[in-house]
C-alpha cells in the first residue's frame, strides 16, 4: 500500500508543559521518524510555534496521519497543518514591466532549486510576455484601468481558483489589490518592495534616496493585507551603498537585492516554513 513518504507539521498555540512531548510521543509510537524539528516561544505572547518534519512508516495516506493527529491539536488548542512534503505548492505570479524578480524566479523554478510548481503569470503589460513564453508558461494578460479594476481582480481571482493556485507572488507587479482580493488571500500573496518605505514614497524612490545620501538601500518580502506594505514581513536584506553611487546604480542594486529577497521568502513559504505571529512571522529558515 503507498503512502505519503515525508510530512511537515507546524503549529502554534499558547505555550504549556509537555506539548513536544506528546507530538513526539504520538509519532514515535506510530513508527515516525523526526528528521528535522524547530521550536520557538514568544515569550511575550506566551504562545508556542514548532515545525517538524517526519519520515512515513509505508501505508499512511495525509488523510490518516491528519485524523490521527487532530484530537491531540484539539486538546492543546493548536493552530495546526500537516503537508505531504512531496506536493509542490502551485504559484501564479503577477508582474508589470519590471521582470528582475520573474525572472530570479522563472530560473529558480526551472533549475529545481525552488520548490513550486509555477501555474502562470500574470501581467497588466505585454512586456514579460516572451519571458514567461521562453519558459514554455501560460501568459495572461490583464490589462487594468480604474473603472476597469474589479473586473481585472475578478479574472485574477478566477485564474487562481481555476488553476487551484496556493499562492499569489506579486513580483513587482505595479497595481494595488483590493481589501476585498486581500483578505481573500490572507496568508497567501507575497509582495516584495523596496526597503525605503515609509521614508520615500511615490515615483522614483531610489533618486530620492540619492538626494538624501542614503548609505543603505534594502528590499523586504511581506504577506499582502490591506495595509498597504504593512502585511506580516517575512524577509529582508540591505546593501551599503555610497555617495559615489548614481540613482541608476542604487536601483540596479535593489533590484538584486529585491530578486534574492523575494526568491529566499516563496522558498521559505513553500517549504511551509513561515508561520504567522499577529502582524509579525516566525520563521524557521535554515
Amino acid at each position: 500500500m503507498s503512502g505519503v513518504n515525508e510530512i511537515v507539521l507546524t503549529f502554534s498555540c499558547q505555550d504549556s508543559k509537555g506539548i513536544v512531548a506528546a507530538v513526539a510521543t504520538l509519532f514515535a509510537t506510530l513508527g515516525f521518524n523526526i528528521k528535522e524539528s524547530s521550536q520557538f516561544e514568544d515569550v511575550d505572547r506566551r504562545r508556542f510555534f514548532m515545525r517538524t518534519v517526519f519520515e512515513c512508516p509505508p501505508g499512511y495516506s495525509l488523510q490518516q496521519i491528519k485524523a490521527i493527529f487532530q484530537p491531540l491539536g484539539e486538546q492543546y488548542k493548536m493552530d495546526w497543518n500537516i503537508f505531504d512534503s512531496d506536493c509542490k505548492p502551485r504559484v501564479l505570479i503577477a508582474v508589470s514591466q519590471w521582470g528582475h524578480c520573474l525572472n530570479s524566479l522563472l530560473n529558480s523554478w526551472k533549475s529545481g532549486t525552488l520548490p513550486i510548481d509555477i501555474v502562470g503569470v500574470v501581467s497588466n503589460h505585454t512586456v514579460m510576455q516572451d519571458l514567461t513564453e521562453w519558459y514554455e508558461l501560460p501568459f495572461h494578460y490583464l490589462p487594468v484601468t480604474a473603472d476597469t479594476k474589479t473586473e481585472q481582480e475578478a479574472r485574477i481571482w478566477q485564474l487562481i481558483e481555476d488553476q487551484k493556485a496556493d499562492c499569489l507572488v506579486l513580483a513587482r507587479y505595479m497595481q494595488i489589490l483590493s481589501d476585498d482580493l486581500c483578505r481573500k488571500l490572507n496568508g497567501r500573496a507575497i509582495n516584495i518592495h523596496h526597503s525605503f518605505l515609509p521614508g520615500f514614497k511615490g515615483a522614483k524612490p531610489y533618486h530620492q534616496a540619492y538626494e538624501r545620501g542614503v548609505k543603505l538601500i534594502g528590499a523586504t518580502a511581506h504577506f499582502v493585507t490591506a495595509d498597504l506594505d504593512e502585511g506580516p514581513i517575512i524577509e529582508q536584506a540591505v546593501e551599503r551603498v555610497s555617495h559615489v553611487n548614481s540613482p541608476e546604480e542604487m536601483a540596479e542594486i535593489g533590484r538584486d537585492i529585491e530578486a534574492v529577497v523575494l526568491n529566499r521568502a516563496l522558498r521559505w513559504h513553500a517549504e511551509h516554513r513561515v508561520l504567522l505571529n499577529g502582524n509579525k512571522t516566525v520563521v524557521f529558515s535554515r
